[in-house]
């Protein structure tokens, strides 16, 4: 296909990247299965090797699948390119390495990503660099934490799992101003909600695994950069640290691309009803959803997303016993961690996936025991809201006295 910048997301979702096979006439991207690629002479292999020719050399440097998805991401986000990468963490190392040297500063989300705020915390700690985790949905913490060694703010935007919204264009201006990069993981949004890089950023990043591929099946992250010269910094790191993607897991995430505007219009439909069921329902104290307009940042969220997403974090009545309870009632949502699938997942946040955080910092950054995080998927709303209420009546009764 030709230029596709014109189009609108829900277009590009499908058509970005892909291109009929030269060779066959394929209207699928193939799986170019393959480790190395042979040279017709050893000039182009020096070609190659020096930049001067852009054809393909060995899998872990580029292969035609990975190219095609880290296309298709780079023109969704905006950039001038991407990296695809193995996982969601090696998409965020990539980032942490390229940027970080000892005695680096890092202001940072509080609740972001667990492994993204525990990798700072004790491996880069070890090399010298300092992390400074604050609530960014008010961008005068991320101001005051910033020091002049500070050369990266890294936030999450909605956040994991508190679903708390940060001003991008905002705290890019202060990440700026300090000289430092503004990195922002997109992943509760997707490039078809928010595009960080048009706001200010100068980094963004994905776990592919979630809404990008949305089928509960494939594990990957990309990272993209709106300069040139800093995508070509972190495609160095990248490729030497060898965490990059594998051709099959490309064609899986591209083919779960397709569909992805389709399933976060289905998906977010179902939330914002089942948002509000949960707000109006007296067996759950407290309900965190862009969406609604008691959320403390709905108004920021409105007009920087084109969408409040399909996640949705609330408060279980009778604390960490009944939350618990209500988790493990649902049957129709499944009890796993992860998000953006096409099925509903629920999960307790504070004994899972922000488990290995100290109770006084899950707590300060409002990951509490009551805390209950639904991802809801494509399932008909009906049947959910059934699943959701019999669930809150088996918590209830635990929490009755």
């Amino acid at each position: 296909m030709g230029d596709t910048t014109r189009h609108h997301p829900s277009t590009l979702v499908i058509h970005a990247g892909q291109h009929a096979d030269p060779h066959t006439g394929a209207v699928s991207v193939p799986i170019y299965q393959t480790s190395t690629f042979a040279f017709r002479s050893a000039d182009e292999g020096a070609a190659r090797f020096l930049g001067a020719d852009p054809g393909f050399i060995y899998t872990r440097l580029g292969n035609p699948t990975i190219q095609a998805l880290e296309t298709a991401i780079a023109e969704l986000e905006g950039g001038a390119g991407a990296l695809a990468a193995a996982t969601g963490m090696a998409a965020v190392q990539t980032v942490y390495f390229a940027l970080l040297e000892q005695g680096a500063h890092v202001v940072a989300t509080d609740a972001v990503y667990g492994p993204s705020r525990l990798v700072l915390e004790t491996e880069y700690r070890r090399f010298g660099v300092s992390a400074t985790f604050v609530d960014s949905s008010d961008a005068a913490n991320v101001a005051r934490a910033m020091r002049p060694e500070t050369r990266l703010v890294y936030v999450e935007s909605p956040a994991n799992p508190t679903m708390a919204v940060t001003d991008l264009a905002a705290c890019a201006k202060i990440a700026h101003d300090h000289g430092a990069l503004l990195c922002v993981d997109n992943t509760f949004a997707s490039p078809l909600l928010q595009r960080p890089l048009d706001l200010g950023a100068d980094v963004v990043l994905h776990s592919l695994t979630k809404f990008i591929n949305g089928h509960s099946d494939v594990v990957g992250g990309v990272v993209t950069a709106r300069d040139p010269e800093l995508l070509t910094r972190l495609r160095k790191v990248h490729r030497n640290l060898g965490g990059t993607m594998d051709p099959h897991q490309a064609w899986l995430v591209l083919r779960g691309l397709k569909s992805l505007a389709l399933r976060v219009e289905r998906a977010q439909a179902n939330a914002q009803r089942i948002a509000a069921f949960l707000e109006a329902d007296p067996r759950v104290a407290w309900v965190r959803y862009p969406g609604l307009a008691s959320h403390p940042q709905h108004e920021l969220a409105s007009r920087q997303m084109a969408g409040p997403g399909a996640v949705i974090s609330f408060g279980v009545r009778g604390g960490f016993a009944a939350a618990k309870t209500m988790i493990e009632s649902c049957r129709l949502a499944t009890l796993a961690v992860s998000l953006g699938g096409i099925e509903t997942l629920i999960e307790h946040p504070a004994s899972m996936t922000h488990s290995a955080l100290p109770r006084a910092e899950r707590e300060a950054a409002g990951i509490t025991d009551d805390l209950v995080r639904i991802a809801v998927g494509c399932e008909d709303e009906r049947d959910l809201l059934a699943d959701v209420d019999q669930a809150l009546a088996r918590a209830a009764a635990i929490a009755a006295p």
